[in-house]
């Protein structure tokens, strides 16, 4: 899109519309998600295009809802799908928003990567066949999917094609009659009968009137730099600055990448956070000065100083995440994701629709309680970190409960200890909660945990894995020369255009 002259936002609009395509297990048109824009003009938007609960409630009893496992080898993680776990779905409407505010290119010519991998088909890499492997369950839960991801009777391999013919019909209606073909039309009627008879909960009201929201970014510091990310009702962008609020009150270079008080402050950083959200956030994340309140110096103040008494100085996250910045001074960042997937596909269209009202973490109060008609809350969250007001850093991460403490790991090891960004996103990683430290390879796992503020578990992980996220990141030099990474635990590629 960029050689074709089109800008940052249609090269975002592409790859939004090619991942539903090429990553069939992580996200699809039937998911949700959100981009961060900062336009030449020196705006930033944020476009809210998550999924929304349903209107209206069924009895539970009547509902398709069931749990299925994923295993990871080392951790194993229960989700719910069904027709009851499907919530009412954004990403078309955001992709048509996102483009028309925003992009340059015809819609058709955003669509031709899209429409060529569908038809042509696109090589199952070695991340791909893991995704197929461990969503086994849910894949062949879903008749056409299960036609889709398997071959004489077994999941693709690594090297084999997968392709997806009716999505490449689809997509050229969506081209020709835009988003309400997949509101309005044939596709909402046949989604919601099945929805209506076969125990889910949507209707085409909610369809017809769901809506793109614009929201302001929230914003914040961090030694200097702005940090602009995505604002309630969202969780993880404010858990980020919280975080990183936190950290700010320790040198973290001091501490040395990878030592025992380096994973201290971050174990101790996560674990304060975690208490701080449970302490009335999560249950007041729908009020409208929420953020502010969180991020407040007194609120912060409790929780720094147990950090500074202390500092010494499960799962899997099918989510989509690709960073973009251009010569105009444009940047997007953009995370979307289909949850699991619900096991059930809109006969002929080649769309799986999400499992939104399945994910645990998007519904601490519990299943089947969720207030109607409401954005969900969600830990994906966009990020930029502005210095002078203008891009220097563009990421995001997929991971479920693991994105906010994977974005910031490598917010920290940029600016904290100033690492160049291809080794700032492929570091090892750790991940702590509930009094459970996952560590990657690469750390030395402490031998003693006298010092640590908790007493927990420590897990050793063989390898990197898509477990702590997947950050794919761009940096801009202050002479203005572009560098980006592609998380090697989400088999992330760069691409780097020549004007």
């Amino acid at each position: 899109m960029l050689r074709l002259g089109g800008n940052a936002f249609d090269a975002a609009a592409a790859a939004m519309l090619a991942s539903c395509v090429t990553e069939p297990t992580l996200t699809s048109l039937g998911g949700g998600g959100f981009l961060l824009a900062h336009t030449a003009e020196q705006q930033n938007i944020l476009f809210d295009f998550f999924t929304q609960t349903p209107r209206q409630r069924r009895p539970v009893d009547e509902v398709e809802f069931y749990p299925v496992l994923v295993d990871f080898g080392t951790a194993v993680q229960e989700f719910h799908i069904g027709l009851g776990a499907i919530a009412v779905p954004g990403t078309v409407a955001g992709l048509f928003h996102m483009h028309r505010r925003l992009g340059r290119l015809p819609m058709s010519v955003i669509a031709e990567p899209a429409l060529h991998y569908a038809t042509v088909g696109v090589e199952v890499g070695e991340f791909q066949a893991y995704c197929f492997r461990i969503l086994r369950p849910i894949l062949l839960a879903c008749p056409e999917m299960a036609q889709l991801c398997t071959k004489a009777g077994e999941l693709l391999q690594t090297g084999d094609c997968f392709h997806n013919p009716s999505l490449a019909e689809t997509i050229r209606l969506l081209v020709q009659e835009g988003p309400q073909a997949f509101y309005t039309g044939d596709i909402a009627h046949a989604l919601v009968k099945d929805s209506q008879t076969r125990g889910g909960y949507l209707s085409l009201e909610d369809l017809r009137h769901y809506r793109v929201i614009e929201r302001s970014p929230l914003m914040t510091r961090y030694r200097g730099t702005t940090l602009v990310t995505n604002p309630p009702p969202s969780s993880g962008g404010c858990l980020i600055a919280f975080a990183l609020a936190l950290m700010a009150q320790v040198e973290v270079a001091a501490c040395g990448f990878g030592t025992e008080a380096h994973l201290t402050l971050l174990a101790d950083a996560m674990r304060l956070t975690n208490l701080a959200r449970a302490d009335g956030y999560d249950s007041q994340i729908n009020q409208p000065d929420v953020a502010e309140r969180f991020l407040a110096e007194a609120h912060l103040r409790r929780y720094a100083q147990q950090l500074l008494q202390t500092a010494g100085v499960n799962k899997w996250g099918s989510t989509t995440h690709f960073s973009v910045m251009d010569s105009e001074g444009n940047a997007a960042s953009v995370t979307a994701s289909n949850g699991e997937g619900s096991g059930y596909t809109i006969p002929g269209t080649g769309i799986m629709l999400n499992n939104m009202l399945g994910e645990a973490d998007l519904h601490p109060v519990g299943f089947h309680q969720w207030p109607l008609n409401a954005r969900i809350s969600s830990m994906m969250a966009p990020t930029m970190v502005l210095a002078d007001g203008v891009p220097e850093l563009v990421l995001g991460s997929g991971g479920s409960n693991r994105i906010r403490t994977a974005i910031l790991q490598v917010i920290s090891n940029v600016i904290d200890f100033q690492m160049p960004i291809e080794q700032a996103v492929n570091s090892p990683r750790i991940h702590w909660e509930a009094d459970v430290m996952n560590l990657e390879p690469g750390f030395e796992i402490p031998k003693t945990q006298t010092r640590f503020p908790w007493s927990g578990e420590i897990v050793p992980w063989a390898q990197q894995n898509m477990f702590f996220g997947g950050v794919h990141a761009v940096l801009a030099a202050p002479d203005g020369t572009l560098t980006g990474a592609g998380d090697r635990r989400r088999s992330g590629v760069v691409v780097v255009v020549e004007s």
